[in-house]
């Protein structure tokens, strides 16, 4: 562990303590209704600033506050709270990966920060990744390419990041302590600066010894923002924003003939000297022009630099013979990452043919430079050891091959895009939009430069919704829209998926939202068919099974539910489900055999046909609040035949906060009440990521305004 990230967030809590000595406070448990966010504006949905009332979309807004006091420190425990999406994260996605509507990985469900999107590196995203400086995640579940282009055919992860207080200085610092040496610190500090400047400060910082041997953590997030008032008509803000984590080297828990063995628990099969480390940079330039009461000019310059080790014995397979583990895959992995891009939109409001009508148009180009070191040879690939189940020596990591760069992209992107909503009356209106993405790579073979190559993919995708509301707060809603989903991740194509094409999909879903009781109630309900085409199949006319056609299919339809209910002012019940049926139409693979065998029917693999999330709070007194919360993810199939199964798991969580003054909060919380023993996600079909034992953490949070 760095030893200098706890003298940073020390030196920050003192620094903010004296900073804000007098400043005016603020009460821990204020009654702010929280809802759905059905009536709030939202940027994910649509670039006109619509609310999910008048999206023809699946759109859900977490708010950060609800999401801090919920205890979900990181972004993937947050956003699974969401409808719907379920984890499948891993060690070697970033541990990010997500799953949504039939459709999982970062390939179909792309994540952003502040809408601007990171393209996915070899299959991994690593950033953001803790949830201390969020104002709020949106949620768009299906088809999202008209919005974001190539990579959304399951939906869109939007975190928004929580802007600079122009009112008045503020500022808090939260600390926590837990089992398995856990702790954290964190610092918010913001307020304007002169008249016309204003900023935000944020740090966190995470440490764990965790539940397996050897499962050392620790991360350090910073953010922040400079705002500067140009005019009253212009403002620009400049955003920064670092991570540095150094995530558990745990690749999952080796099943024991096919079985969990609950025992096995904390048992961590990697070496003694394992290592995964990423570090993400993101700096933002976003400047808002209001031209006019009509026009408005927006747009974001970026630019992100990421660096990301591996270096691990990732795969463990019991063997019955030896009554040993056997450990193969040792695999050192470096990933430099570096995008400069820029997105630009005007927004016109006026009347088309005598109805209001709103219409954004833009464009969107991306610059990615790609280079990938690994010691991907044979004799690192041969590699075999063998360890036993209890009480062994982990040893330390085999260089049987160079780690050197193999091969390095160059991406070029951009796209043009166009959105329109016209008012047809008082209860109906019509969105449309549409999206041109081209993309040039070229891909330097570092070793055989005579294996080198270029290709370019181009896509259009569109989209077209109804809004029908018989009242303002009731909206019943359509939509068709159409997708693209990359073979593999853009940036890094492989030589054999260069003449390939795109892999397309489209949605019909219909649903109803509604907002009653002055927002103390609000319920929604979705239903939504997606068929995915142009899937990677082997070719069943053929003995050689490297042979590939790109015929296959799958397709999904679902039924997804949401309720927040604010019963007074002390009762709060949040719900969702999900219910989707998910199958290949059209999909072959070789079995162990070496026949090709059809795999139509068949459900895709690590997408679980049930989701639930129930959650309630109860504020006792002004000073007392208890709360507790339910995830239930259905089981999953680690195969492409199904034969495989992930069990589904279900998991309490509760927590009691306790504010003795009105600056002060102290929280007991209790991960994992029942202390289930469950797979997150399955790394290889004879091996699984193992969920949080129970846990209970303590955290005070000392708030200045």
């Amino acid at each position: 562990m760095n030893k200098r990230y706890p003298l940073l967030a020390a030196s920050c809590f003192i620094f903010t303590a004296q900073a804000a000595e007098n400043l005016e406070t603020v009460e821990v448990f204020g009654r702010r209704i929280e809802g759905l966010g059905l009536s709030e504006s939202t940027a994910t949905g649509s670039r006109l600033d619509l609310s999910p009332l008048l999206t023809p979309a699946s759109v859900e807004v977490l708010a950060g506050d609800v999401i801090r006091q919920r205890g979900d420190s990181s972004i993937v425990e947050s956003v699974t709270r969401a409808t719907g999406i379920t984890s499948e994260a891993t060690p070697g996605d970033g541990g990010t990966a997500l799953s949504a509507r039939g459709f999982v990985g970062h390939n179909s469900i792309m994540q952003l920060l502040d809408g601007a999107r990171l393209f996915v590196g070899a299959g991994t995203v690593t950033f953001p990744f803790d949830s201390w400086s969020v104002d709020r995640i949106e949620v768009l579940r299906g088809p999202a390419s008209v919005m974001y282009g190539q990579g959304a055919i399951g939906g869109v992860i939007n975190v928004v990041s929580r802007q600079p207080s122009t009112d008045a200085q503020q500022a808090q610092v939260e600390l926590g302590f837990g089992e398995d040496r856990r702790s954290h610190a964190a610092v918010d500090l913001t307020g304007p600066l002169s008249e016309d400047w204003a900023y935000r400060f944020d740090v966190s910082y995470n440490q764990a010894d965790n539940w397996v041997d050897r499962g050392d953590s620790d991360s350090l997030a910073i953010a922040g923002t400079l705002q500067w008032a140009v005019s009253e008509t212009l403002r620009l803000a400049l955003s920064y924003d670092y991570g540095d984590q150094n995530p558990m080297q745990y690749f999952g828990t080796p099943l024991i003939d096919g079985r969990l063995d609950e025992s096995l628990r904390h048992e961590n099969y990697n070496v003694r000297d394992s290592k995964i480390h990423y570090r993400d940079a993101w700096t933002r330039l976003q400047a808002q022009w209001q031209a006019s009461e009509q026009v408005q000019v927006n747009n974001q310059l970026y630019w992100l630099d990421t660096d990301r080790q591996w270096r691990n014995v990732e795969e463990y397979e019991f063997n019955p013979d030896t009554n040993e583990i056997d450990r193969f895959s040792y695999i050192g992995i470096l990933h430099h990452q570096e995008q400069i891009g820029d997105t630009a939109d005007v927004r016109v409001a006026h009347e088309l043919f005598g109805r209001e009508n709103h219409v954004a148009v833009g464009f969107d180009f991306n610059r990615v430079r790609f280079t990938h070191v690994n010691d991907f040879d044979d004799p690192q690939f041969d590699l075999v050891s063998s360890v036993p189940l209890r009480n062994f020596d982990p040893g330390v990591f085999i260089d049987a091959s160079p780690t050197i760069p193999r091969f390095r992209t160059q991406t070029d992107q951009y796209s043009l895009f166009f959105e329109d909503r016209i008012v047809l009356d008082e209860q109906w209106s019509v969105i449309g939009g549409a999206r041109y993405d081209h993309a040039e790579l070229d891909r330097f073979n570092l070793i055989n430069p005579a294996a080198s190559f270029d290709a370019s993919f181009s896509d259009t995708s569109w989209r077209v919704g109804v809004v029908f509301q018989p009242v303002a707060t009731l909206s019943f809603y359509g939509q068709y829209a159409t997708a693209v989903d990359p073979i593999g991740s853009l940036i890094t194509t492989s030589a054999a998926n260069q003449d390939l094409d795109l892999s397309t999909g489209e949605q019909i879903e219909v649903g109803v939202k509604q907002s009653l009781w002055d927002q103390r109630l609000e319920w929604t309900l979705a239903a939504y068919r997606i068929v995915k085409k142009d899937l990677l199949s082997q070719d069943p006319t053929s003995a050689n099974p490297e042979d590939i056609q790109q015929i296959g299919e799958q397709s999904s339809r679902g039924i997804e539910a949401s309720l927040a209910l604010n019963i007074d002012d002390r009762w709060r019940i949040d719900a969702n489900a999900a219910l989707l049926n998910a199958k290949f139409d059209e999909f072959g693979e070789e079995d162990d055999d070496g026949n090709i065998v059809s795999r139509n029917g068949r459900r895709p693999p690590s997408v679980p046909e049930q989701a639930a999330n129930l959650w309630v709070s109860w504020a006792v007194t002004d000073q007392w609040l208890a709360r507790a919360g339910v995830r239930y993810v259905g089981k999953r199939f680690t195969d492409n035949s199904n034969q495989l199964e992930l069990p589904s798991y279900t998991v309490l969580d509760a927590g009691v906060d306790w504010a003795p003054t009105p600056q002060l909060s102290l929280t007991a919380a209790l991960r994992n009440v029942t202390d289930e023993v469950y797979g997150v996600a399955a790394y290889t079909t004879s091996e699984w990521i193992l969920g949080q034992p129970r846990t209970a953490e303590l955290q005070a949070r000392y708030r200045f305004r």
